[in-house]
């Protein structure tokens, strides 16, 4: 064995446990007819092993709404589905008029002819992406019953191909309706009943290729490309392999990084499954860096398996070699700390198959514009150009686990082998820095004024008191990822608050002024329960798009149909009517507006507030939401067709590399009240700056001016000054304008401004 190399190998069964609870019992087709992974890594492309190309069943299926009788008599050879709906492939069924409301399960057929693969040979077919379960069989023998959206499936097909030219593959695909907060049964996430989508959308389908393909006796099943550890002399890379074998050989494993030869290994298969592990170190790597700290360089690792010295498989991923450590929830990228500027971000589309890869880059594209460094992935495993577009911009992802709010008991074992799937299928991507087994088993309920003393103590009682789903569901999905991936960090949950017995919490969702309290409140919060804002994955307020008027009923204003809002578009009603009462405004523009300034007024004054306790104790954040995946009315900052809305420019603004701020104002103010205001510069750069602060508080018939001087270092924020001003005795408004101007370390100019204001009340 080469030297920085070890490796050992391990005979498994890939059949275990793989039978959904409550199916009858099907003939096991053998231990390659479970859920496997895709043999191509997208977008490296298929290898021709043979003399038979790759075939993509893509285009046009037969699909017909299932019965009894037609899952009895629908899968064989001889059926006539000539008069069933054709439905396209890769896509949704509801995407068909015929099946637009229907929720499955689905009888999906396709016809297809290939040549009987060579002597040695093995024929494999494998389902990119299926929504949410299935059950498979090619000329009427049952192939097995795979289950979970986001990796691929693969049957071995060798047996079945030999005796024939001509092939019928018919799935019957379902994906149950998800009816609440509880008790949920499908990993699904953000796809099934959220606030992301209409409550009765179903995204069942094939949502992505079907391929068959040839290789060679022994198949790469998997393999898991993990980058440890990585500075300028030498990187050290995790690999894990997968390989399918027809029977007891001996092969060798051939390693690249960038074309060069990076180790190859001897190792004695047993028949069927093996599991191998090595490691490589690669000398004097060029590291991968997010955007704000350096270049994406990508390198690419290549496996292939040898057979009496031919190759039988390969499979290559592309990764980045850089190193990942978080401490106390501040996270650092090659040794250097960086403070997570983020949102978080919602599917693209309701059905992954409707999101083309130029949308699903596009949202990246549009983080990168709005300043930010890093997208938490809420409650989904998105398309792959999401991931490839974050390695190749420098983005990173916080990734959560498919399962948000809370869970039935016999969703363990599924939830366990779908985390480990989720590595296997994304571990490899370098912008992927932490992930979260479960996203708020406790879901946050608003509390509006007039809720009982009672209803309150329920919703902090059950924060603090153990559940199954905070106890031992998270713990053993968690487990699960840390078992598969021991590079990045794994967090059991996300939004739950401090609690009992050692007060710790996790990130924070803290909807202030929205679902309670007022905009300021978050300042006292973080005064009072520093933890509490580590690390802010959720916060923000809902507000109505330009686009509404395309899709409300504006006509009996102010009355609207506020259960189809809620079911259909997101709005959280009670929410929204008790913070902007319709019957307040005269026309629903007027309400629109005042919903926008409002959702862009909070949005700035956490960022600000979040940004000036830089390290102090937070170590980012991510703000709700980039964007929504169809007509809705969110507390995204971009609508469905990535219009703005008046908080993307408050955004954009709150998060540039350097921002001047001070306490905030209060809304109103009374004339002879003292105002003292501290005054903050918070410097991203990685270069101090040389810096000139004027402030002017103007009014009516008057102003005053300050001025500081000084250095502000580098990733620091530096208190500047104060501002103490007595409130003047005159009616009106009192401007606050503040301008930064200077250089950095290089000599090149930096600036920043801000304004702000507040009412003077009348005397008395």
């Amino acid at each position: 064995m080469p030297d920085g190399e070890c490796g050992y190998v391990r005979s498994t069964d890939a059949g275990a446990d793989n039978r959904r609870p409550g199916r009858l019992a099907r003939p096991s087709p053998g231990p390659a007819a479970v859920g496997q992974r895709l043999p191509v890594f997208r977008p490296f492309g298929v290898v021709a092993i043979g003399s038979v190309a790759p075939m993509q069943l893509d285009g046009a299926w037969r699909a017909l709404e299932a019965d009894d009788d037609l899952r009895r008599d629908g899968t064989g050879l001889d059926v006539d589905d000539s008069v069933w709906p054709e439905v396209v492939v890769p896509g949704h069924w509801r995407s068909h008029p015929d099946l637009s409301s229907s929720d499955g399960p689905i009888l999906y057929r396709r016809r297809f002819s290939r040549p009987r693969p060579d002597a040695g040979q093995r024929r494999w077919i494998t389902f990119d992406g299926i929504f949410y379960q299935a059950d498979v069989w090619l000329d009427g023998a049952y192939l097995g019953d795979p289950q979970g959206y986001f990796f691929a499936h693969t049957f071995d097909i060798t047996a079945l191909s030999q005796m024939a030219d001509d092939h019928v593959l018919a799935v019957e695909v379902t994906c149950a309706p998800e009816k609440g907060t509880t008790g949920r049964r499908n990993i699904t996430g953000l796809f099934q009943h959220s606030e992301a989508v209409a409550r009765d959308w179903n995204p069942g389908g094939l949502w992505r290729s079907v391929l068959v393909y040839d290789t060679g006796p022994v198949r790469l099943d998997r393999v898991r490309v993990l980058c440890r550890d990585a500075d300028e002399t030498r990187a050290h890379v995790l690999v894990h392999a997968r390989l399918d074998s027809a029977e007891a050989r001996t092969v060798r494993l051939r390693t690249t990084a960038d074309g060069t030869v990076a180790g190859e290994t001897e190792h004695a298969l047993a028949a069927g499954v093996n599991e191998i592990e090595w490691s490589l170190d690669l000398p004097n790597p060029t590291l991968w860096w997010p955007r704000a700290l350096g270049g994406q360089h990508l390198t690419t690792i290549e496996v292939e398996v040898l057979v009496d010295g031919a190759v039988s498989d390969r499979r290559s991923r592309r990764t980045g070699l850089r190193e990942v450590a978080w401490a106390d929830w501040v996270c650092s990228i090659n040794g250097e700390r960086l403070f997570l500027k983020g949102a978080n971000l919602l599917p693209t589309r309701p059905g992954l198959a409707d999101a083309t890869p130029a949308k699903v880059r596009g949202d990246v594209e549009l983080a990168v514009e709005a300043g930010l460094d890093a997208l938490r992935v809420q409650a989904h495993v998105a398309a792959d150009e999401l991931y490839d577009a974050a390695d190749e911009l420098g983005i990173l992802l916080l990734q959560d686990f498919p399962m948000q709010w809370s869970y039935g008991r016999t969703i363990r074992r599924e939830a366990v082998r779908q985390a480990k799937e989720m590595v296997y299928s994304l571990g490899h991507h370098p912008s992927i820095v932490q992930w979260c087994a479960h996203d708020e088993p406790v879901p946050d309920a608003p509390q509006l004024e007039g809720d009982s003393r009672a209803k309150r103590v329920r919703r902090l009682v059950r924060q603090q008191l153990p559940t199954w789903n905070k106890s031992v569901l998270d713990r053993w999905v968690k487990r699960a990822i840390e078992s598969s991936d021991p590079t990045r960090p794994t967090v059991a949950h996300g939004g739950v608050l401090p609690h009992l017995p050692q007060l710790d919490g996790t990130d924070s969702h803290l909807w202030l002024g929205w679902h309670r309290g007022e905009i300021g409140d978050l300042a006292e919060a973080a005064r009072t329960v520093p933890r509490l804002v580590r690390f802010v994955s959720e916060f923000g307020a809902q507000s109505v798009p330009a686009s509404a008027g395309e899709f409300v009923d504006t006509s009996a204003w102010p009355e609207l149909d506020w259960e189809a809002l809620e079911q259909r578009h997101g709005l959280e009603v009670d929410v929204m009517r008790h913070r902007h009462p319709p019957e307040n405004f005269a026309t629903f523009a007027a309400w629109r507006t005042e919903t926008q300034r409002y959702q862009a007024e909070l949005l700035r004054s956490h960022i600000e507030t979040l940004r000036r306790l830089k390290y102090r104790p937070t170590g980012g954040f991510c703000f709700s939401w980039l964007a929504d995946p169809a007509p809705m009315l969110s507390a995204s900052v971009l609508d469905h067709d990535r219009q703005h809305k008046l908080a993307w420019a408050a955004v954009v603004e709150a998060c540039r590399p350097i921002i001047v701020v001070t306490d905030p104002l209060p809304a109103t103010v009374a004339p002879g009240q003292r105002l003292d205001l501290a005054l903050h510069v918070v410097n991203d750069l990685r270069t101090a700056v040389d810096a000139t602060v004027a402030v002017t508080a103007s009014w009516r018939g008057g102003h005053r001016q300050w001025g500081f001087r000084g250095d502000v270092a580098a990733d620091a924020c530096e208190l500047v000054g104060r501002i103490d001003l007595t409130v003047p005795d005159h009616p009106g408004e009192i401007l606050l304008g503040i301008a930064l101007n200077g250089t950095d370390e290089d000599g090149r100019p930096v600036n920043a401004t801000r304004r702000a204001g507040a009412r003077v009340l009348q005397p008395e």
